[in-house]
């Protein structure tokens, strides 16, 4: 049973505000005497705070019956009974109770006189906000019952601080991969995931930033290595690619041949990029093969899962479930140029509690890379209202997510 809490002038002020927020059945487990507003302690007024539940836990999406109604101004009476006090509240000649009945009536109307299932408002316009990013169902809920704990009923006439929780409860939710943390040598960073996604590009772009170098980024002792030899091209692709920016290439084909090559030139290296094989998630048989060719790379390597970000929400959820034997350490988001809408993406990272360490936008070679931040995110949410200058502040990149090149 998940308990809410109301503030208000009296019970019956908290009953009115519970039965206009959340147009559900409610109980009511117990109250206590608060003081609210003031300034330091001070000038604050006698207030009243009450803890209760819902007695109906399914979708909350529906109107009042009439019986509901009923039931709730029999409580609402009873607890009038109790209290010494309401009688004295009533004005103009009217007692509590009838006072209770009028508001409750009221309530009733305007439920009747919408005609729809929906609660407050804000709650259909948050959906469909979701929604129109492609957040999932799990998450959309997930942040809609958070509207409904944490922000008050007044809160909820006001949509630009709606929105504005919204964003900062998104950004919360983005876990962004720690690359600073790792001081190992060599540093071996191998990228697998699904056939088209961009990982030999992905690839390219990641060893030329670090043998090049760019600006804050000395360049370091880089080698690329594929398995990939099964595809038509694939290695000629990686060895020209290597000649133009002199960063040397080789292919393996088993574990041993990883293994050895690693060892090689591990002295004289200071990263290795290892280029996989596009599988198909559901080919699991294939991907028992290469995982074990990839154990050659050692207990030390980062598998990074590139996802495309056009992928839809069930999909991707399904390759990083199949890709989970891999024990990835991160999410690479890579076409994020190709999509409007990145509440998939956002969604299956939160779900899975995975964290996204780049955001490729484009095919060019070194440029079309970041490093992925929170704030890169929130700026491509479509029909929020972003205050670029606010969220920079509560979710700082650290180290700039832009590559900028000597």
């Amino acid at each position: 049973m998940e308990m809410y809490v109301e503030k208000g002038a009296s019970r019956m002020d908290c009953e009115l505000k519970i039965a206009s927020k959340y147009n559900r059945p409610f109980r009511i487990l117990s109250e206590k005497e608060v003081r609210q507003g003031g300034f330091i302690g001070l000038f604050s007024k006698p207030a009243v705070q009450v803890e209760f539940y819902f007695t109906q836990q399914n979708k909350i999406q529906r109107q009042y019956a009439a019986s509901d109604l009923e039931d709730e101004k029999r409580k609402v009476l009873a607890a009038a009974a109790a209290s010494k006090n309401l009688e004295e509240s009533a004005a103009g000649g009217k007692n509590a109770s009838q006072q209770i009945l009028d508001a409750l009536n009221e309530i009733k109307g305007k439920i009747e006189s919408k005609n729809t299932n929906d609660e407050h408002p804000v709650f259909a316009k948050t959906i469909k906000l979701l929604k129109d990013n492609d957040f999932s169902e799990s998450y959309i809920n997930g942040m809609t019952e958070r509207l409904r704990k944490e922000l008050s009923l007044e809160q909820l006439e006001n949509f630009d601080i709606v929105q504005e929780n919204l964003l900062e409860w998104i950004g919360e939710s983005i876990n962004i991969y720690n690359e600073e943390e790792i001081i190992r040598k060599p540093r071996i960073m191998v990228l697998i995931g699904p056939t088209g996604v961009g990982k030999t590009t992905t690839i390219s772009k990641l060893a030329a930033i670090y043998g090049i170098g760019a600006v804050g980024i000395p360049a370091v002792d880089v080698r690329m290595i594929t398995i990939d030899s099964f595809r038509i091209g694939a290695k000629d692709q990686l060895e020209q690619i290597g000649n133009i920016m002199q960063i040397p290439v080789s292919s393996v084909v088993n574990k041993q041949d990883l293994k050895k090559e690693i060892a090689i030139f591990a002295e004289n290296t200071d990263m290795f990029f290892i280029d996989t094989i596009g599988k198909s998630p559901k080919d699991s048989s294939k991907l028992g093969e290469m995982k074990e060719i990839l154990d050659g790379a050692g207990r030390n390597a980062e598998f990074h899962l590139v996802v495309s970000a056009g992928t839809k929400t069930k999909d991707i959820e399904e390759i990083m479930r199949q890709f989970e034997p891999f024990n990835y350490k991160s999410i690479i988001l890579s076409k994020m140029d190709e999509t409007d809408h990145i509440g998939n993406i956002i969604s299956a990272l939160a779900e899975k509690r995975k964290s996204i360490s780049y955001i490729t936008d484009g095919q060019t070679v070194p440029v079309d890379i970041k490093r992925a931040s929170v704030v890169q995110f929130l700026i491509n949410l479509d029909g929020f209202k972003v205050n670029r200058e606010k969220i920079e502040k509560r979710f700082p990149s650290g180290a700039a997510d832009q590559f900028r090149w000597k």
